[in-house]
């Protein structure tokens, strides 16, 4: 199984143990997209692009507010939440939960999928 394979799997996997997970991603901090489980609706390279540039400012906002090293980014919405979590190095992991997803236990499940993520690569 390729590195691509792994990836893809881990993402189908924490969709499939997390019901109010509707899409999910690993995209590097260069705005490419590794793996994806994303609606065909949505645009890879444009999630891809976007993604990367909320995480850079985060990165400095955090830093600027003396908050220290970025660690989430948190989107909210009327129809639902896009976390973005670091990954490995140079990866960041997002995910697009419901309205009605518990962040306690979404933040729990996309931590054991950057822990899988990061053994593989």
């Amino acid at each position: 199984m390729t590195r691509t394979e792994q990836l893809n799997r881990i993402l189908r996997s924490l969709q499939a143990g997390t019901p109010d997970i509707e899409a999910s991603a690993l995209i590097s901090e260069d705005g490419l997209m590794i793996a994806s489980a994303l609606p065909q609706h949505i645009e890879e390279g444009r999630v891809a692009g976007m993604s990367s540039t909320l995480m850079s400012l985060g990165s400095r906002a955090a830093m600027e507010l003396e908050r220290g090293e970025l660690n989430q980014v948190l989107i909210r919405g009327p129809e639902g939440y896009a976390v973005m979590m670091a990954a490995a190095s140079g990866t960041m992991l997002l995910v697009l939960a419901t309205k009605a997803a518990k962040l306690g236990l979404l933040f729990l499940d996309m931590d054991r999928a950057v822990k899988e993520i990061s053994k593989t690569l």
